[in-house]
């Protein structure tokens, strides 16, 4: 009977400290969840919608309008695939090499593997950059989905560097590896709280070197080792669909918006800072661009306006959350002059078959960006900030640590990889395969069909 009386005893004071345990965890969760903020967290995801548009079908179109009819195709579908393989990517391994932690001698440089395959994240879960961006508290889910797209948007714009001539295998393999060799990496560099740029104090709001200089340096080397297209001949090539290119340029000017105005990663006055100046910065570098064609040219064309916009967008990345209106007209009037020098002289000069700019226009354009933010960042837009011109000239030097590294790394890392993907795989076509254009040839496919 004692024994009887002892196990009931027992049994509930088990059940008392399960449902007081049940109950803390209760409390726990609600807690979490109400420190969140439904509306930075609707913004954020806006935003990872706007940045996903600028790849597909943003990026698609700019690029595919630019090509001959015969490769339309191919650059649709690396567009796709480059979605396709990096998201996945992300999720397994890219955002714990990115945004994670790693011990010892490595943890400047890149992330360990605890968030592998996103392990042991809730989606009740607060994201750690809360804790560097007090203002955010939105879920740490929503954070790597909104970092998601950044990772398939970069090198999805190597892809105006090697346009038409390519291997698709190689293609998709070396984007691969260049993810998880190239961006990760700098990525964490430059965003992780343990990365060595951010604790040395770089500056990049929303990817000037994360994005514009990794994939711009890449490009180059990449249509520097690839050669020329068969028909180039170190002259410009007509572009088969100029209303595409600028329908394409109109989805990436919207899209941009997500961009740079989303990674404050809240809804406030310094996304509606960085928002206007995107947007002027746009208007900008565009007719600057319009303005050269016609005095150097005679007549100003639809592909210089856009070229243009996306030079000032370009350029407007790194400083977006950090400088005013006067200095983004700057920015962006110095990005377009340069980028037009760059695309219309030095490559013709140089040799180069940089297909599409992508070095020329985002790399150009991002490095111009990310050595700015470090003369005009500006204390009345976030009051932690401020540039060589308002009396921080160490800015200026660490700007030009962080681009400086950057290009090396990236310059050589690029060099490698090629020589491994087309040593096993092949990354050239060959001439038969480039005349037939790589719709057919890559994909059995053609994109306009011919009618009676």
């Amino acid at each position: 009977m004692k024994k009887r009386i002892w196990g009931i005893i027992l049994l509930l004071v088990f059940l008392n400290l399960f449902q007081q345990n049940l109950f803390c965890q209760s409390v726990s969760q609600q807690e979490q969840a109400s420190s969140i903020s439904l509306g930075n967290t609707a913004w954020v995801l806006i935003s990872t919608a706007l940045v996903m548009l600028m790849t597909i079908p943003g990026l698609a179109l700019f690029y595919g309008g630019l090509v001959r009819r015969k490769n339309l195709l191919n650059i649709i579908m690396q567009c796709f695939i480059i979605m396709l393989i990096i998201s996945i990517e992300w999720v397994v391994l890219g955002y714990s090499m990115s945004f994670g932690s790693s011990e010892g001698f490595l943890k400047p440089f890149i992330g360990g593997f605890d968030w592998a395959f996103l392990n042991n994240i809730k989606a009740s879960d607060l994201s750690p950059y809360a804790v560097t961006m007090p203002n955010a508290r939105i879920p740490h889910v929503v954070f790597i989905m909104y970092q998601c797209m950044f990772a398939a948007i970069t090198p999805a714009l190597i892809i105006g560097a090697f346009a038409e001539r390519i291997k698709f295998k190689g293609f998709v393999i070396f984007s691969l590896l260049w993810a998880l060799f190239i961006y990760n990496p700098v990525t964490h560099w430059m965003w992780s709280s343990d990365g060595w740029l951010f604790k040395m104090g770089a500056l990049d709001f929303a990817g000037g070197i994360v994005v514009h200089i990794t994939a711009g340096i890449s490009a180059l080397i990449m249509a520097i080792m690839l050669g020329w297209r068969r028909y180039y001949n170190n002259t410009p090539t007509p572009p088969h669909n100029i209303p595409f290119v600028a329908i394409g340029t109109g989805i990436l000017w919207f899209g941009w918006f997500g961009f740079n105005a989303g990674s404050g990663l809240a809804a406030d006055g310094v996304a509606g800072n960085a928002m206007l100046v995107t947007h002027i910065a746009a208007a900008t570098a565009g007719f600057v661009w319009a303005l050269l064609d016609w005095f150097i040219n005679k007549k100003p064309t639809t592909i210089g306006v856009c070229t243009g916009i996306v030079a000032g967008l370009a350029a407007i990345t790194p400083t977006a959350g950090f400088i005013d209106v006067r200095a983004a007209i700057i920015v962006s009037t110095i990005s377009s002059i340069t980028c037009f020098i760059m695309v219309g002289y030095i490559k013709i000069k140089l040799g180069y078959d940089d297909s599409l700019d992508a070095f020329g226009v985002h790399g150009i354009a991002g490095i111009i960006g990310s050595l700015l933010v470090g003369i005009f960042a500006s204390p009345a837009i976030q009051g932690s900030y401020q540039g060589f011109w308002y009396g921080n000239k160490h800015q200026l030097t660490v700007q030009l640590i962080a681009v400086g590294a950057t290009i090396v790394y990236s310059a050589i890392i690029t060099f490698l990889l090629y020589k491994l993907v087309d040593k096993f795989f092949g990354l050239r076509v060959n001439p038969n395969e480039e005349n037939e254009g790589l719709d057919f040839s890559q994909h059995n496919e053609i994109a306009y069909n011919e009618t009676d």
